[in-house]
């Protein structure tokens, strides 16, 4: 029997994942044919008509039934890029989204000395800060151990190891000039409750659901967060100025703004991603000086 072609392969596949409703099956179906065979997604369209190797073809056929049973691609491949990082990603963390960009984008906007980063997953926040404000001196608190390990074998990996201080839990206690922060980042838990069965299998099936869930509304975590962490920013002697800034769900802003001002951030604002979507709420606390 001949063996199949490029072509034929990639289009087995694409016609199996499109039948379970996977959102591209064409991308997902290129990206596991080039990991099968070792080779860019590129090579694979330019050369079509060439043979997939017995091995390779076995190696494909393993990946596409991962994919099948909605698997996410990142984990399958088990790298997700971020910026111009390729972190290593698993079950322990959220693949990271596009959207958290805004995050790393408002830290490149504000250049701040010391940076928290909250929540911080795979690392994918800190380590791009890290990675593009070299000046930066940042910090990444979790509260999943898990998550901790992922993030520091990220950093290692990439050799940021030294740029990012890794900590376990939330807020940092205030016990040095490195914990005065004058930018909080944090992507914390948003989903709501009644939203659940409404996400992709992708999500609900496979991704630590503590790191997504947060009661009724999804606003659980920040009505947790926001008013201590308000109160650990107006304790920094040092600073005139403080900035948290916190990545919402759809129609949330509203809600966590008014969460901000009652935690004593006076000028409010939100920031949209590329679908429109009010995506971050951003608070400033200025100072009053002598």
């Amino acid at each position: 029997m001949a063996a199949a072609t490029v072509r034929d392969a990639l289009g087995a596949a694409i016609d199996a994942l499109a039948a379970v409703g996977v959102h591209e099956p064409r991308l997902d179906a290129e990206l596991l044919l080039g990991e099968a065979m070792g080779c860019e997604r590129a090579a694979l369209v330019a050369e079509e008509g060439a043979e997939v190797p017995a091995p390779a073809a076995r190696r494909f056929g393993e990946l596409v039934r991962r994919r099948l049973r909605r698997e996410p691609v990142a984990y399958i491949l088990g790298r997700k890029g971020f910026r111009n990082l390729d972190l290593a990603v698993d079950r322990r963390v959220l693949v990271p989204r596009p959207e958290t960009e805004l995050l790393v984008e408002l830290a490149l906007e504000l250049r701040p000395a010391h940076l928290l980063d909250v929540g911080t997953g795979s690392g994918a926040i800190a380590l791009a800060v890290a990675d593009e404000l070299p000046e930066c001196a940042v910090t990444a608190t979790d509260t999943s151990a898990g998550a901790l390990e992922v993030a520091r074998a990220n950093a290692e990996r990439l050799g940021l190891a030294d740029r990012v201080r890794f900590l376990e839990g939330t807020l940092p206690p205030a016990d040095n000039a490195e914990t005065d922060f004058d930018l909080v980042l944090a992507n914390l838990p948003y989903v709501a409750e009644c939203d659940w069965a409404s996400l992709q299998p992708e999500v609900t099936q496979w991704e630590p659901r503590e790191a997504l869930l947060a009661g009724p509304d999804g606003l659980d975590a920040y009505r947790s967060f926001i008013p201590g962490c308000g109160r650990a920013l107006a304790s920094y002697r040092g600073l005139t100025s403080t900035t948290l800034a916190v990545e919402i769900g759809e129609g949330q802003a509203t809600a966590v703004a008014e969460l901000m001002r009652e935690a004593g951030f006076g000028e409010v604002e939100t920031r949209r991603d590329l679908a429109g979507i009010e995506r971050v709420v951003v608070g400033h606390q200025v100072k009053k000086t002598a």
